[in-house]
């Protein structure tokens, strides 16, 4: 068997153990070796300079990685400002029970009011102002006049 196969073979492993296992951490080293099988199909480098292939691919790829979890990646962005959640408004589904439900889009939020705010009724229009983990921090918008 080629040497360029045996390491896509490796490669498509890693990402397949990927899949089962959490984390992102094998998703790197499998890219990497699927980037040297690639190499190595197209030309015969010799062992050493597909090592060094696979070393800086998987130096490339931790770098990138690091750079997006520094800047917050996409699963930090629903708590973040830059979200578009807060000033965004939800419609009450039930507000009886130890919790209150609302409708924003398509998904049903976990919502608290501020202190001192009486719970509208349900079909009631309210405005997100904050989220607190997972959840909405709304307020009732005032009737309109009309």
């Amino acid at each position: 068997m080629a040497a360029g196969l045996i390491w896509i073979l490796a490669g498509l492993a890693l990402l397949g153990a990927e899949l089962l296992l959490p984390g992102v951490y094998l998703m790197w080293i499998g890219l990497a070796a699927l980037g040297t099988g690639i190499l190595m199909l197209g030309a015969d480098p010799g062992f050493g300079v597909a090592v060094m292939t696979f070393v800086a691919l998987l130096a490339a790829g931790l770098f990138a990685a690091f750079q997006i979890r520094r800047r917050g990646g996409p699963a930090h962005r629903v708590n973040a400002p830059e979200a578009g959640v807060a000033g965004r408004q939800a419609v009450v589904l039930a507000s009886d029970g130890p919790g209150l439900r609302v409708r924003m889009g398509d998904s049903d939020w976990a919502a608290r009011l501020p202190r001192g705010v009486a719970a509208p009724p349900a079909g009631a229009t309210v405005r997100v102002e904050a989220v607190d983990g997972t959840v909405l921090v709304v307020r009732p918008e005032p009737p309109h006049a009309g």
